[in-house]
């Protein structure tokens, strides 16, 4: 009984090992760690959709997320959302987003994020969308989000958000 349970306990071990590895893509271009790539999904017919992610940099130089690009969309671009007065607003920025050196920048609901705009299809949970990621210094560098949850704060996660499908009160400028 000792040999079932302790192959039972390594079945256990190795399918939790499997899986783990399975989320846990990590993407190394140049001086930078790419993680906890994902976009939620959306309702058909839904033309636009974000992307995110999280960036270390491990070198002594910054580098710069300058754009995306992929199948899954007509354009990709690195925007920041922020509340002014009680207005959520979005732009993008045209320069880029800086990672510094020795710096974790994360791309997260309600913040940095990655729009995709004129979506082919709908992102369904449970896929893996196929994007390209260009930087400054490190150049291009492919990731797959794991589609999530509609509503998912986090990558695995779930929950609502007011702002996730950038609708309601927003002043879209292009900045």
């Amino acid at each position: 009984m000792k040999t079932f349970h302790r192959i039972l306990a390594f079945a256990a071990l190795t399918a939790a090992l499997v899986s783990a590895s399975a989320r846990a893509e990590d993407v190394k271009a140049g001086d930078l760690v790419i993680t906890q790539a994902w976009t939620r999904a959306t309702p058909n017919g839904a033309k636009i959709g974000g992307g995110y992610l999280t960036i270390e940099n491990k070198g002594t130089t910054p580098d710069r997320l300058v754009s995306g690009s992929g199948d899954v969309a007509g354009k990709i671009e690195v925007h920041e959302m922020s509340m002014d007065n009680g207005v959520m607003k979005m732009r993008a920025l045209d320069k880029g987003l800086t990672i510094e050196p020795g710096k974790t920048v994360k791309l997260a609901p309600g913040g940095y994020h990655l729009m995709m705009f004129d979506l082919k299809n709908p992102l369904k949970q449970g896929d893996k969308v196929p994007v390209t990621l260009e930087f400054e210094k490190a150049g291009k560098v492919s990731v797959s989000l794991d589609v999530q949850a509609v509503g998912a704060q986090a990558p695995g996660g779930g929950g609502h958000s007011g702002h996730g499908d950038h609708s309601g009160h927003m002043d879209m400028k292009k900045m």
